[in-house]
């Protein structure tokens, strides 16, 4: 069943910038309950938007959104409403996360005593990361620290106010945005994680918060312990730069896209190579032009059930992958990918595209099999070499370490 293209929202004529440079939708985000939808949609500005969409959106194919100087609203839903963000930068990374209460005594409480609200950060042009309060659309507090663009950002998957940061300045730091995590001189930067010669593009931290994988302009990717900050392994295999990577729902497995054309997919333990995906031209009667541009990378990501990946390359095409097979099982025709991503509750995937656009797809709905589900239960708290030492049937081992393709 191929993807199906619901809606797609435009950005409005910008009013304050002409910068050629500036227009690109570089990241967009689901928040983890699946009640937000963030849109970097170029010219400095990011679209906070409630989801679902409307009727009227998901009816229509294209929808123009007009920036308005920072100050619409333009629509509600329920009792959330849509809310823009004038971020004063091109904007590159976005990541949602929870961020604790307030406790009595707090001297400035960002969310209502007691209860925790949702955050944005957002990546910047200048090397900051900027921090908003979703509900409202407040800003809530800038962390300083990088010298060059914040390329991606990432949260710590469990909950914690943990934060990864990846730069041009080729590094990566981690932040505590923990209520203790906070001084005199701001909030306390964890560590920073040297190790790349090139910009990072990347970073993804494992849904255990035991790994995270960092993806630069070089032919390898870097994986990090998130207990102790120090490299574990430098995953060696791509034939150019490494650019987008990230983790199977029980963190057994890790996925690497690469301008090489070709998708990697690692067991993180071992080091292993267990699969690779090659996106080949496709002869079929899409609508191409005279010349069909190399299938060079943009992005990667998992399904929120763990049997089916996404890709976006640069020969217009959105590819959807099942997690057995070699070749994709869908295909949808897109122009200039950037960045995609699943809604956390599957059935969905957002795609980002140069000209500053969002297109919303549908994508496979799968019932997990029974034996999938326990093998991904099981994976959530074994490594790999805790499940070989198991005095289980070698098939089984083979099976949960996704060694049966």
């Amino acid at each position: 069943e191929e993807p199906v293209l619901l809606a797609e929202l435009k950005p409005g004529r910008p009013q304050r910038y002409d910068w050629k440079s500036s227009c690109e939708t570089w990241s967009v985000a689901f928040s983890p309950d699946g009640a937000w939808f963030a849109w970097s949609q170029g010219h400095c500005v990011v679209k906070l938007i409630p989801w679902p969409l409307g009727e009227a959106e998901l009816g229509c194919k294209t929808s123009e959104r007009k920036s308005r100087g920072g100050k619409a609203e333009t629509r509600s839903h329920g009792a959330a409403k849509e809310k823009t963000l004038e971020c004063g930068q091109i904007v590159w990374g976005l990541a949602f996360s929870a961020w604790p209460a307030a406790e009595e005594g707090d001297t400035d409480p960002a969310c209502a005593l007691g209860l925790p609200c949702l955050v944005l950060a957002t990546g910047l042009n200048d090397g900051q990361i900027k921090v908003w309060e979703v509900q409202t659309g407040h800003l809530l507090f800038s962390l300083l620290g990088h010298q060059d663009v914040v390329r991606d950002l990432s949260f710590a998957p469990n909950g914690s106010p943990i934060l990864v940061s990846a730069s041009r300045d080729k590094t990566l730091r981690v932040w505590d945005l923990s209520r203790d995590g906070r001084n005199v001189q701001g909030w306390r930067q964890v560590q920073v994680l040297s190790g790349h010669v090139q910009w990072v593009y990347c970073c993804s931290i494992s849904p255990d918060c035991s790994m995270l994988c960092s993806a630069a302009g070089e032919k390898s990717a870097l994986l990090w312990s998130m207990r102790s900050y120090t490299l574990i392994r430098r995953l060696e295999g791509h034939q150019s730069s490494v650019v987008s990577c990230d983790f199977s729902p029980d963190s057994a497995l890790l996925v690497t896209a690469s301008y090489d054309a070709c998708v990697i997919m690692w067991d993180p333990y071992t080091g292993e190579q267990l699969r690779t995906l090659r996106h080949v031209p496709l002869h079929s009667t899409l609508d191409y032009s005279s010349e069909i541009h190399t299938s060079s990378l943009r992005s990667v990501c998992f399904s929120p059930e763990g049997l089916y990946l996404a890709t976006v390359a640069d020969d217009r095409l959105l590819r959807i992958w099942a997690l057995e097979l070699r070749s994709p099982v869908a295909f949808a025709p897109m122009t200039n990918g950037l960045c995609c991503m699943y809604f956390p509750h599957g059935g969905f995937i957002a795609t980002g595209t140069r000209d500053g656009h969002v297109q919303f797809w549908t994508a496979p709905r799968v019932l997990s099999s029974l034996k999938h589900l326990c093998r991904k239960a099981l994976r959530t708290f074994l490594t790999t070499y805790q499940v070989l030492a198991l005095p289980i049937p070698r098939k089984l081992k083979e099976f949960l370490t996704y060694r049966t393709f």
